[in-house]
């Protein structure tokens, strides 16, 4: 029988992979992924995130099962359904908000969701105007890819209004400022220049920023900058997408930072591996026009049940405390093994969303081969994670939100053998030569 993979090969169109080693995954269980052949491989990535629950979960085989007994049509398009109602009410309930009055957009990834919102409030604020963070990666449609600001999108056309600013890196800071007190001065100065406040109909943020690097602001950063927004009447877009629903060991990423964005973006592991998103808004805006951003499949009865199944698991298991405690433990196992590690430049992250960032030993700047190398010998020791960063340089773990403490430290272990054995030249460049990655 031909490998899976080369049937991949051949039938799978290359425009929607981004391959770092050739993984063929035939089950999973838990936080176990299981390969053909076999192997079980530990899943320190959830499919960047998406898998919040792990595979398999109880929780969730119970709940599609239910859905699908008596499936209650396909859409909320024109007609509604009680699962998608009852999780818009779910979603409210749970995410602050600064207006009394708030609805709920419903779609598939956080791809659409973010387009949906960069369309939505230029049209409803009479605003021509959208800032986002160099780095920032929204999305994979048209419409996200114009307000975000990765290297990978560099050939995506930008939105005619969109103005982009660094992201606050103590690592790499901006004017060499860890603080962002001179970044803030920065965006200010735009704001009364060049990017007039007044015409700026909403600015993007991320809490964390995920693909640009598992960045975390200096403390107090966003706080400052939701409070220019204010002055101004620039609306605060919190995209969520990656980094929130316990993931960062608050329920909302954005709790970290002290702050009431005004749109909150959900997505990934909203839906536990199911595609499904979410945009919780004022209702002056999210009731803007009808039909505005619909596609068919919005709403899906068995999806909106997935989500809720993920919401009530992540209360009942208590997962946003696991996440804190476990991501607390995985943090400091990988500290420790890399200790003598120069490759290792910097460890970050919150909770479950960690970010290890290599480094060339010789004069610290980013060490793309490296990352490339480090993850496809990690999977060959047993684990998957990937990399990000606007340097490529970026390991990023978010595991399920279900990880155990065993798990967290034999994940550590295998990071730390992987780095170990890449830089000491145990992977060829003919084995990564056609896993391009970011």
């Amino acid at each position: 029988m031909t490998p899976l993979y080369e049937r991949d090969r051949a039938a799978l169109s290359s425009l929607q992979k981004l391959r770092f080693f050739p993984l063929s995954v035939t089950g999973g269980a838990g936080c176990l992924l299981i390969e053909e052949g076999g192997r079980e491989l530990l899943d320190l990535s959830a499919s960047w995130g998406a898998a919040s629950l792990g595979h398999g979960h109880p929780a969730m085989r119970a709940t599609i099962e239910r859905a699908l007994s008596n499936q209650a049509g396909a859409s909320i398009l024109s007609g509604t359904n009680e699962p998608a109602v009852e999780l818009a009410e779910m979603l409210l309930k749970l995410t602050p908000g600064k207006d009394d009055h708030r609805r709920v957009w419903l779609g598939h990834s956080g791809s659409d969701a973010n387009e949906t919102v960069a369309r939505v409030v230029p049209a409803a604020t009479g605003r021509s105007r959208i800032m986002a963070f160099s780095g920032a990666y929204h999305g994979g449609t048209q419409g996200s890819m114009s307000v975000s600001g990765h290297s990978a999108q560099e050939g995506a056309t930008k939105a005619e209004g969109l103005t982009l600013v660094p992201y606050p890196d103590s690592f790499r800071p901006f004017e060499n400022d860890p603080t962002g007190d001179a970044l803030l001065t920065h965006i200010e100065r735009l704001l009364a220049t060049s990017c007039p406040g007044d015409e700026v109909a909403c600015f993007f943020i991320e809490p964390i920023q995920a693909d640009g690097g598992l960045i975390v602001p200096p403390e107090g950063f966003l706080a400052r900058l939701s409070e220019i927004c204010a002055h101004y009447g620039i609306l605060t877009v919190c995209d969520e997408v990656k980094v929130g629903l316990a993931r960062s060991g608050l329920l909302h990423c954005f709790e970290h930072e002290r702050i009431v964005p005004d749109i909150v973006v959900f997505g990934k592991g909203l839906g536990g591996g199911l595609p499904i998103s979410a945009v919780v808004g004022p209702s002056w805006l999210m009731d803007h026009a009808p039909a505005f951003s619909m596609q068919t499949l919005h709403g899906n009865p068995v999806c909106a049940s997935a989500a809720l199944a993920v919401l009530k698991t992540i209360q009942a298991e208590g997962l946003v405390s696991r996440a804190q405690e476990v991501g607390r433990i995985l943090t400091s196992h990988i500290a420790g093994a890399t200790a003598q590690q120069p490759e290792v430049g910097h460890i970050r992250g919150r909770g479950l969303a960690i970010g290890v960032e290599l480094i060339r030993k010789e004069d610290a700047e980013p060490d793309a081969d490296l990352a490339r190398k480090t993850v496809y010998r990690a999977w060959q020791l047993g684990a998957v994670f990937y990399y990000v960063g606007m340097n490529s340089n970026v390991l990023e773990l978010t595991p399920p939100l279900i990880l155990t403490e065993n798990e967290a430290e034999t994940g550590a272990q295998i990071l730390a053998q992987a780095i170990k054995d890449a830089a000491s030249g145990m992977v060829g460049d003919d084995e990564v030569a056609e896993f391009t990655g970011w």
